[in-house]
């Protein structure tokens, strides 16, 4: 049962879009830090272990390659640890490089929540009637890797149940390969002229065509929503305190500390793990009603 998607569709985007761009527009290493855990704590409650591992190793090759590639590149910062080819590696260009590495993994990682959460529907529902065609567009472009890696995983099943390509060697493989993707392709192709004609069968776009919507707005969508607000109004309160002052260069700055500065890093955790409590907390009351069937 997916608890926080339960919440009405503006609300969700409201609440995706702050954190997006809390976590783009920032390099304070407790933010970022707040906002990668939240992000794969969330994708956690919502997809088996298995699809965490992967990703969580994928994950950290890319930060150990961004943070090791930058000090290669980039020669700032007033710590050298040792020189190559004669220019300097700092301390500095590697927390940046680490820091960068961290808000890109965060991003990805909500990115992923926000496909799960925020459905085709949901999306048309909230720009469907003044943008028809474009949040069209939209919602099908950003679902079109998931549903492309969903068929695609058809195809090649399909092929090797009718048994072919079972065999190891590389030319099996580039063959199976280029015939599984002229099959995508040509799906594609077939599913984009379907979609296309059911759509205008169906009067989308037209003035003065009615919409059935499911989702209706209740006191907690207001309520999250005046946490939000409450939220925003806290950071700006930070922010004219210069809590969320940080920078790397020419040296590290140190971490604004202070009963002010621990309440607010709090507020930023807890608003970033809400999504993940809520999944949590959900599923452990669900098991809990099954186990008294």
């Amino acid at each position: 049962m997916d608890h926080f998607s339960s919440y009405h569709p503006s609300v969700l985007l409201v609440y995706y879009v702050i954190v997006l761009l809390l976590t783009m527009f920032t390099v304070h290493p407790v933010l970022l830090v707040c906002s990668l855990l939240g992000g794969i704590l969330f994708f956690a409650a919502m997809n088996p272990l298995k699809a965490l591992g992967k990703n969580l190793i994928f994950y950290l090759f890319l930060f150990f390659l961004l943070a090791l590639t930058n000090p290669i590149f980039n020669h700032r910062g007033e710590t050298p640890l040792f020189f190559m080819n004669d220019n300097p590696v700092t301390l500095e260009a590697i927390l940046y490089g680490a820091g960068v590495s961290v808000m890109l993994i965060g991003i990805m990682f909500w990115c992923k929540c926000y496909n799960q959460v925020m459905t085709s529907d949901k999306f048309v529902y909230l720009f469907g009637k003044a943008i028809p065609k474009l949040s069209l567009v939209l919602s099908m472009a950003l679902r079109f890797i998931p549903v492309f890696k969903s068929q695609m995983k058809k195809i090649s099943q399909v092929q090797k149940t009718m048994g072919l390509y079972t065999s190891d060697s590389l030319t099996d493989r580039v063959i199976s390969s280029i015939r599984t993707l002229s099959a995508l392709l040509t799906w594609c192709l077939e599913n984009s002229i379907e979609t296309a004609d059911s759509m205008k069968a169906r009067g989308y776009g037209l003035k003065g065509r009615t919409n059935f919507s499911i989702f209706c707005f209740r006191m907690d969508d207001g309520i999250l929503l005046a946490a939000l607000g409450a939220f925003l109004c806290m950071l700006g309160v930070g922010y004219q305190q210069n809590v969320f002052e940080f920078y790397y260069y020419p040296s590290v700055s140190p971490i604004p500390t202070g009963a002010g500065a621990y309440l607010q890093y709090s507020i930023i955790l807890v608003m970033m793990l809400f999504p993940s409590i809520l999944e949590i907390k959900g599923r452990i009351q669900w098991k809990l009603l099954r186990a008294k069937i």
